[in-house]
C-alpha cells in the first residue's frame, strides 16, 4: 500500500509539472489525486503550490484523517513561508477541529510559537508580545508534562526581558525629556515591579542623576528632599555596586549635593 501510494505520488508530480497541467489539476474533480500532488509538493518545499491545493481540499476532507493532514499542512505552509499570522490561525484551528490528534500538543505549542515571533522590537507597541506570553502560559497549564516546557520557559524569558527593556527606555525617555518627576516615578515602579532586573545598576544610577537635575530645577523648598535623595542614590551604587564603571560620577554627584546642601539654609 505504501509503494503504491509513493508511485502514485511521484507519478502525479511528473504529470504535473507545468504550469497548464497544474491548473487542470485545480480544475480536476479528483481530490485524491490533488491531496497526493499537494502532499508532494509540500515535502519538495514548494508551499505555494501545496497551500493552493490544500485551500480547495479543505472542505471536502473536513473531520477526516486526510483533513487533518491537510489543516496540519497548510499552517506549516504559512509557517515556513514566514506569514506566522495566518500560520497561527492555523495551529489554532487545528487544535480547536482535532483535539485529539497526536499533532495536538505540537500545534497549540506552534500556535503560541508563532505569536512569540510577532513580537515586535522594544521600541513598538507590545500587544503581540503580551499575546504571545498569554499563549505560551496557556500552553504551559494545558500541557504540564510536554517535551517542550523548556522551550516555553526560554521564550517567556525572551519576552519578559522585551517588556522590561521597553519600560527602561520609557523611564529614560522621561529623563531626556526632563520630566524629572515622572522619571523618578517610572525608575521605582520599575523596581518594584521588576526586582531581579539587570538594569538594577543603571537604575539607580540614573534617579541619582535625575534627583540631581530635579532639585536643580525646584523651587527652595523642595531642594533639600531632592538633594538627600540624590545622595541617598549616591551612596546606595557604591555599597552595592562598588566596582561599578559609575563610581567615579555618583561621587562627583554626591560631593556636588553636599554642596548645595551645605548652602541651604
Amino acid at each position: 500500500m505504501k509503494n503504491r501510494l509513493l508511485i502514485l505520488s511521484l507519478l502525479a508530480f511528473v504529470a504535473f509539472t507545468s504550469c497548464n497541467d497544474f491548473n487542470r489539476l485545480v480544475k480536476s474533480t479528483d481530490n485524491e489525486m490533488k491531496y497526493e500532488v499537494a502532499v508532494d509538493y509540500y515535502e519538495r518545499g514548494d508551499y505555494n503550490h501545496a497551500l493552493q491545493l490544500f485551500d480547495l481540499l479543505q472542505a471536502s476532507f473536513r473531520n477526516t484523517p486526510r483533513g487533518e493532514s491537510i489543516t496540519y499542512k497548510t499552517a506549516l505552509c504559512y509557517y515556513h513561508q514566514d506569514d506566522y499570522e495566518i500560520a497561527g490561525y492555523y495551529f489554532n484551528r487545528f487544535v480547536q477541529t482535532y483535539p485529539f490528534s497526536r499533532d495536538a500538543e505540537k500545534a497549540a505549542f506552534m500556535q503560541a510559537y508563532c505569536s512569540y515571533l510577532l513580537s515586535p522590537e522594544p521600541g513598538l507597541d507590545q500587544t503581540n508580545t503580551f499575546n504571545a506570553i498569554k499563549q505560551l502560559n496557556s500552553f504551559a497549564e494545558r500541557y504540564p508534562n510536554s517535551d517542550s516546557l523548556n522551550r516555553v520557559n526560554e521564550l517567556l524569558t525572551n519576552l519578559n526581558d522585551k517588556l522590561e527593556e521597553k519600560d527602561y527606555n520609557i523611564c529614560r525617555l522621561f529623563y531626556r525629556m526632563e520630566n524629572y518627576s515622572a522619571a523618578i516615578t517610572s525608575f521605582e515602579n520599575m523596581l518594584k515591579k521588576y526586582p531581579n532586573t539587570t538594569h538594577r545598576e543603571e537604575i539607580i544610577f540614573d534617579m541619582a542623576k535625575t534627583y540631581y537635575d530635579y532639585a536643580e530645577n525646584s523651587v527652595a523648598e523642595k531642594q533639600r528632599e531632592r538633594y538627600e535623595s540624590c545622595i541617598e542614590q549616591c551612596n546606595a551604587l557604591s555599597y552595592l555596586y562598588p566596582e561599578s564603571k559609575h563610581i567615579n560620577d555618583v561621587q562627583n554627584i554626591a560631593t556636588k549635593a553636599r554642596k548645595k546642601l551645605e548652602n541651604i539654609k
